[in-house]
């Protein structure tokens, strides 16, 4: 019934390539099926103005796509002056969810950036730059720890996301292109590793759906979370 064939509860094939990049404190290229983002965290000795004095760190990110991430070429945001509304949208999401998972009087008056940048998209893209920001944050956070600078673990939980949506009529798992495209319900789930919600986007693109629906969409992204919090766990082992 889906398009690439799996299950309706089946994920697209993960990885997490960590130590991606040579110079960034933590790294990695994460790839849900032919959805690629590279991911890289930077640790700075400043905060933003408004928490300065405070003793809080803070947790913030950029994202962008490439111009051929898609299947026609997309104009660099940089060459209007500009980034998109999507653009603005997505990065913050993308650092309110990373920062529900730090303990900020934890990580020290220091700020962590996490880079998300959309080599290729296939559909989630949002929520494969949140489940592999996550790991480089963690891989930046390790290097802090090793060398003394922050005393106690100021990471409390994994962070992750998947979408889910209703395609053809059925509730389904992780939606590639195809089928984010044509469903009728589209949803990001953004959770921590321990099964706690951070933020749900859920919205009906061509039919409402009911509550047991909603019910069936957030059992596939517990489902989901699970696994990637898993993968994010190995991956930085």
């Amino acid at each position: 019934m889906r398009p690439s064939g799996r299950d309706l509860n089946q994920m697209r094939a993960v990885s997490i390539e960590t130590g991606f990049t040579k110079h960034a404190e933590g790294s990695c290229l994460i790839k849900m099926g032919d959805t690629h983002v590279l991911c890289t965290a930077t640790i700075e000795d400043r905060v933003p103005p408004f928490i300065k004095g405070s003793g809080l760190g803070w947790v913030t990110a950029e994202y962008g796509m490439l111009p051929r991430a898609t299947n026609t070429r997309m104009r660099r945001e940089a060459a209007s002056g500009k980034q998109g509304g999507r653009t603005v949208e997505i990065q913050r999401l993308i650092g309110r969810a990373l920062r529900a998972g730090v303990d900020r009087v934890a990580l020290g008056e220091r700020q962590i950036t996490v880079d998300c940048d959309v080599i290729q998209a296939d559909g989630g893209t949002r929520c494969a730059s949140i489940t592999g920001g996550w790991v480089a944050l963690r891989l930046a956070v390790n290097k802090l720890m090793k060398a003394g600078d922050v005393i106690s673990d100021p990471l409390v939980d994994p962070v992750a996301a998947v979408s889910c949506g209703i395609y053809a009529g059925q509730p389904v798992l992780d939606l590639d292109y195809p089928e984010d495209s044509e469903a009728g319900v589209d949803g990001n789930f953004i959770m921590t590793g321990s099964g706690k919600l951070i933020e749900v986007q859920m919205s009906a693109e061509g039919s409402v759906f009911s509550r047991a629906q909603m019910d069936q969409l957030m059992d596939l992204a517990e489902k989901g979370v699970g696994e990637l919090a898993a993968m994010q766990k190995a991956a930085t082992a």
